[in-house]
């Protein structure tokens, strides 16, 4: 299981990257005062407040819930981890459904499928626990896969057990009846989908194997699925065929944290969750730090790496560090860590002085921090002086050396206006679309719409996202990303 979070710790435990921002309706003009009936408002779903998050718990009002899903399906973050934290912080933020039939069932599903997508099994489940997991058949579904991911499955099969109408075939039921010691009727459900034919040949010959081991002793192992769903994955896992997460939806990494998994899946696992923020990077450090690698080659060199660079920083030697920087900062680049990286030991390195060029790098690599106002402030000799502008949220557009640096100077203007279609939005109310909808401009912006680019930063920092604006920058120049 994730360590950052648990149903019982959420808010106290979640990553540095999900809770960023100070309160976002800072700079916005207050609407007029909507009257509405108590008995009309749902409760807030969310695993933070909004005192933590800074964003309204009135953050979908005036939108429509299916445009709200699209938004959240498809809203791109992948390669800028300050989008991934302002999504998280979105998804997770204790909040109200906007009015309309269905929406809280809509707006609900949505969140849950995108942290799935993402990989943030555990905020997944923790959410989808106080959204009433056993009221309803999508829901419990959900509950279901997350914590047969997670390992927790003994709790969903209690309530499946319980209430056996919400499973969506009898494999489930199969399952958790085992998983609970009722071999008896789980053989008779098992018998009677033999009977009826009542499930697909692959998942009878599957479940055969999970109820008697015994009988296919030496049998060769069964055909890999293409596309298994979470139920199917821990079948295969208890039959002994555990099956390799690599190609699969990254929700399945988070499997292979626990300790049934080897240590180089379980890096390789935490890698891929810590690159798209679902996963705090202290728990990869622990990973990679754990034991010394046996081998050498791909995961094994960035290990190796990581662990010099690390002892370097324990001995407190400037000349050591200096050394073994620029080996493990490469290391972290092949497998898009850079981010991750600066948060876990920017503060080390600003505490040494560093002789060049390793200064120069240590810098930038600080600016990727959430200290890299600090960093600005701090900068080695022929440092660049656009980004320390940027930094400190004041970049000189005679300092821009490319039309990129340009538009991002042009959205740090006070007088930048934003698009008149965003504007009448948040005029409505209408903060969360527009937050989701200013995500997706700054990505456009970023493979090469200038325009867009500059109006995201705009919107971002008139609704008082001015940390998501500077950092989303800063790594839209720092970073490599193709």
């Amino acid at each position: 299981m994730i360590e950052w979070l648990t149903p019982e710790t959420h808010e106290a435990l979640l990553p540095d990257t999900v809770l960023l921002e100070p309160p976002v309706s800072g700079s916005i003009e207050s609407p007029d005062i909507q009257v509405t009936p108590l008995e009309a408002l749902l409760p807030p779903l969310g695993l933070v407040p909004a005192s933590s998050t800074g964003l309204p718990i009135d953050l979908w009002r005036g939108s429509s819930a299916r445009i709200l899903t699209r938004l959240i399906e498809r809203v791109p973050v992948r390669d800028y981890p300050a989008l991934q934290s302002l999504l998280y912080t979105v998804l997770l933020s204790e909040t109200r459904p906007p009015a309309g039939k269905d929406a809280a069932q809509i707006l609900t599903l949505a969140r849950l499928d995108r942290l799935m997508q993402l990989g943030a099994t555990d905020p997944a489940q923790a959410l989808v626990q106080l959204a009433d997991p056993t009221g309803d058949k999508d829901r419990f579904l959900r509950w279901f896969d997350a914590t047969l991911l997670t390992g927790d499955e003994d709790r969903s099969c209690a309530a499946l057990i319980a209430k056996p109408y919400l499973a969506p075939d009898d494999r489930g039921r199969i399952f958790c009846l085992a998983r609970r010691g009722d071999w008896e009727t789980a053989a008779l459900l098992l018998e009677t989908a033999h009977a009826l034919e009542l499930m697909p040949r692959e998942d009878l010959a599957l479940l055969d194997r999970f109820l008697s081991p015994e009988i296919f002793e030496g049998a060769p192992p069964l055909p890999r699925p293409k596309d298994p769903d979470p139920l199917t994955f821990r079948l295969f896992e208890a039959i002994g065929e555990r099956l390799p997460t690599t190609p699969l939806p990254r929700a399945f990494a988070t499997a292979d944290l626990r300790d049934v998994a080897g240590w180089k899946a379980q890096i390789e696992a935490a890698e891929r969750l810590t690159r798209i923020g679902a996963l705090n990077p202290n728990h990869l450090l622990g990973l990679y730090t754990e034991r010394r690698p046996a081998a050498s080659g791909g995961v094994w060199d960035r290990v190796q790496s990581l662990q010099r660079f690390d002892t370097a920083l324990q001995s407190g030697s400037a000349e050591a560090v200096a050394k073994t920087l620029p080996t493990v900062w490469r290391n972290m680049q092949d497998v898009g860590l850079e981010v991750a990286f600066a948060d876990l030991f920017s503060d080390q390195l600003a505490a040494l002085d560093l002789p060049p060029p390793a200064a120069s790098l240590a810098w930038r690599i600080r600016l990727l921090s959430p200290s890299y106002e600090a960093a600005a402030n701090t900068p080695p000799e022929q440092s660049d002086g656009f980004l320390i502008g940027l930094a400190r949220g004041t970049p000189s557009i005679s300092l821009a050396r490319a039309p990129r640096e340009r538009a991002i100077a042009e959205g740090f203007l006070t007088d930048a206006p934003i698009p008149a279609e965003l504007e009448v939005m948040l005029s409505n109310g209408q903060l969360g679309e527009v937050i989701l909808r200013t995500i997706e401009l700054f990505a456009r912006g970023a493979d090469g719409n200038l325009q867009d680019l500059t109006e995201s930063l705009t919107v971002f920092r008139r609704v008082g996202l001015e940390d998501t604006a500077r950092r989303a920058s800063l790594q839209l120049l720092l970073l490599e990303r193709s």
